[in-house]
């Protein structure tokens, strides 16, 4: 039950475009007891079907600038290959570390940034 709970929440999450692995992987490690690179695997894998059924609904709704697409696709794949290859070679505790001090510079970013008018 926990697992169907923390996918659902999970999904939500992914559907908003806030980023389900924000919520996934903390859920996963805190309580299921998954190991920060399982988790963070886990997400990966859950990213691609629930990334499709968010993509349908925003290319509905024009949500989607095509003139940066390739752009970012691009510098994306090279980014994940190399995220991928430090990932391997950092211990599980240090990537928890690190990827908490993302959410709380990105948390404390969104909550000081200004609004563009």
């Amino acid at each position: 039950m926990k697992n169907i709970i923390i996918g659902l929440l999970s999904g939500i999450i992914s559907g908003m475009g806030i980023g389900g692995g924000t919520l996934l992987i903390p859920l996963l490690t805190i309580f299921q007891g998954i190991e920060q690179h399982v988790a963070q695997g886990a997400n990966l894998l859950s990213f691609v079907p629930t990334a499709f059924i968010a993509l349908i609904y925003h290319i509905k709704n024009k949500n989607i600038k095509t003139d940066i697409i390739l752009y970012i696709i691009i510098s994306g794949l090279i980014g994940s290959f190399i995220g991928s290859f430090i990932s391997v070679l950092i211990n599980s505790t240090l990537l928890k570390k690190m990827f908490a001090a993302f959410l709380l510079l990105m948390g404390i970013y969104e909550l000081l940034s200004k609004e563009k008018k």
